[in-house]
């Protein structure tokens, strides 16, 4: 067997974050105790029309994760792999709540697999309480005036009830 020598490994956690969901603080405060360094990424012109900009998605991020030294926010357009390799990171790491979700995944997994061999996607499933979340979900409930208490962290609530009335 090949020796190996212990290094850092960075991960790059890419999503549109809009907004942040008590789901995505979930896996960065896993992972955070997982890799050495977690970039949190958040997606430019992923979406036509984002409730958020990228500068508040940013700003709101680094409010909720402060207490994670390891993790850093940082923003990327362009191919994923590109950012990650850019940034040190050897690991994607992407969160799968459903099937529909596998699906997908796998195939931007092979996708970037085959662009960068190097790089490996790692699946984290989300805590039990969060497995229904998503951002298009929250967005939608808040537009409706639904609750949201949970969904999201405190601040960002705040947030989402001053952006949608």
């Amino acid at each position: 067997m090949p020796s190996h020598t212990s290094k850092a490994v960075t991960a790059i956690y890419p999503g549109s974050f809009d907004p942040v969901t008590s789901g995505h603080l979930d896996l960065i405060g896993r992972a955070a105790t997982i890799f050495d360094r977690l970039i949190v990424a958040v997606a430019r012109n992923l979406e036509k029309d984002p409730l958020f900009e990228v500068k508040e998605r940013i700003e709101m991020l680094e409010a909720v994760t402060f207490e994670w030294k390891n993790v850093e926010i940082d923003s990327f357009d362009g191919l994923l792999v590109d950012f990650a390799r850019s940034n040190g990171g050897t690991v994607i790491l992407r969160g799968i709540r459903a099937v529909s979700d596998y699906e997908y995944e796998l195939q931007m997994a092979m996708m970037n697999r085959k662009i960068e061999p190097q790089i490996e996607t790692v699946f984290m499933l989300p805590g039990e309480a969060y497995s229904y979340i998503s951002s298009r979900l929250v967005k939608e409930l808040a537009r409706l005036g639904g609750p949201v208490k949970g969904l999201v962290p405190p601040l960002v609530e705040e947030r989402l009830r001053a952006k949608v009335g």
